[in-house]
C-alpha cells in the first residue's frame, strides 16, 4: 500500500499526533492552537482530511494515526527522490554532499549503508 501524501501543515500536525497518541480530538484541538495558532475548526478540518486519505483514523473521538513518522518521512524522500533526482541516487549523494564538510563518522557510517 503506498502511503498517503501528507503537506506540509499537515505533517506538523502529525508530528503534534505521533508524539501525544492516542489523544482525544477536543485535546488534540487545544495542543494545535497552542503549538500551531491553529482554530478548533481548522484541527477538526485536518482531522476529516487525513481521515479520508487513510493518514489518520478518527474513532469515538479518539484520535491515532495510521502510518508511521518513519512511513511519511520514506515516503517523502521517495518522492524527492523520483521527482528531484530521477531515482539516481549518485546525483542524490553528490547534491547532498556537496558543499557540506563530512566528519570521517559520516562517511563511515554512509560507506557500510553502501556496502549493505
Amino acid at each position: 500500500m503506498e502511503t498517503p501524501k501528507i503537506f506540509e501543515s499537515e505533517y506538523r500536525f502529525c508530528l503534534l499526533l505521533w508524539e501525544h497518541e492516542p489523544i482525544a480530538s477536543g485535546e488534540l484541538a487545544k495542543l494545535c492552537k497552542e503549538k500551531l495558532g491553529w482554530s478548533k475548526t481548522t484541527t477538526y478540518t485536518v482531522i476529516k482530511r487525513l481521515s479520508e486519505r487513510g493518514v489518520v483514523q478518527n474513532k469515538d473521538t479518539v484520535v491515532t494515526a495510521l502510518i508511521t513518522k518513519e512511513q511519511a518521512q520514506k515516503a517523502e524522500m521517495d518522492e524527492l527522490f523520483e521527482k528531484r533526482f530521477e531515482s539516481s541516487l549518485p546525483a542524490f549523494l553528490a547534491a547532498f554532499a556537496r558543499g557540506k564538510k563530512l566528519s570521517e563518522d559520516e562517511i563511515a557510517q554512509i560507506r557500510k549503508i553502501i556496502d549493505r
